[in-house]
């Protein structure tokens, strides 16, 4: 098993590159910050851009995995989001991840003043953005005429610094997106569904994960080859409330074959209100936790 958190880009730097650093010191796998223009009621409050966050973690951290959780095409275009992601897996020596997903409405896809796609549309532009972003990070030079982008010798020189691009990380829970998730993922990260209770919320994140595998083989791929990440967070337990309940969602994520699960920096307030002694306290338990799960 092996553990993320996500830290917010809600804080300016002078705070938020002690949380980075941190991360690293209490053992973490890898550390994220979501890809947003801004996020539910937060956009009334401090907001920074996801690329440049990540770029100074990368700069404040020596091993830590960095990821986007997760990059949409609702702002990103693949031919410039491939320059960025070249620059920022250079810069911080390998250690990029890119969780990326279709996109929802709200604040993000409204901000640039565009139609609302529906669901179906969106899926469908996600799919070409993969196809699309992922053959320009790995040829040199790529022209492309789609339904929803297009690309005149884009170029990718030198290219990622891993080899043939940083992994993937798919977000996906309805059914067309696990397909796009078991095709084109190294990786699949699951927010599971909306519950009025826990119990309901892992029962549902089970029929998830058997979606998902049916995916995998309907796409010849072996279930091992690709890494499962859970979002412990959108149960309707903050997986920071306690060292228990930290305790017990990773182990119990473990028991459904997931490789990794990712909680959040505990905040003073509103999402993810907690208390950063509890993080604390769960950074002593991490090596007990690796080993025993």
């Amino acid at each position: 098993m092996r553990f993320g958190i996500v830290i917010l880009p809600d804080q300016r730097w002078s705070t938020s590159a002690k949380r980075w650093r941190l991360a690293e010191e209490f053992g973490f796998d890898h550390a994220w910050t979501y890809d947003h223009l801004g996020w539910r009621d937060l956009i009334d409050g401090p907001w920074f851009d996801a690329v440049p966050t990540l770029t100074a973690a990368a700069m404040v951290t020596e091993k830590i995995k960095l990821g986007t959780y997760v990059a949409t095409p609702n702002f990103r275009h693949p031919v410039h989001f491939a320059r960025e992601v070249t620059a920022l897996d250079d810069i911080s020596g390998g250690r990029l991840l890119l969780g990326m997903g279709a996109g929802g409405i709200g604040f993000d896809s409204a901000v640039l003043g565009g139609t609302e796609l529906s669901p179906r549309t969106r899926v469908d532009r996600f799919a070409e953005f993969l196809e699309l972003f992922g053959t320009i990070l790995t040829q040199p030079s790529t022209t492309w005429s789609g339904s929803f982008y297009s690309a005149v010798d884009a170029r990718s020189i030198p290219g990622p610094l891993q080899e043939p691009r940083p992994p993937f990380v798919i977000a996906a829970n309805g059914p067309r997106a696990l397909r796009l998730a078991a095709r084109h993922g190294d990786g699949w990260v699951t927010t599971g569904p909306q519950a009025e209770t826990a119990e309901e919320w892992w029962r549902v994140v089970a029929e998830s994960r058997d979606r998902f595998e049916a995916a995998l083989a309907d796409a010849g791929r072996a279930p091992e080859t690709v890494d499962r990440y859970l979002n412990l967070d959108s149960s309707p337990v903050f997986s920071m409330s306690s060292v228990d309940a930290f305790q017990e969602a990773a182990g119990r994520a473990a028991a459904l074959g997931f490789t990794d699960v990712i909680t959040h920096w505990p905040r003073q307030s509103s999402w993810y209100a907690g208390d950063e002694k509890v993080l604390e306290a769960v950074a002593v338990e991490l090596p007990r936790l690796r080993a025993a799960i």
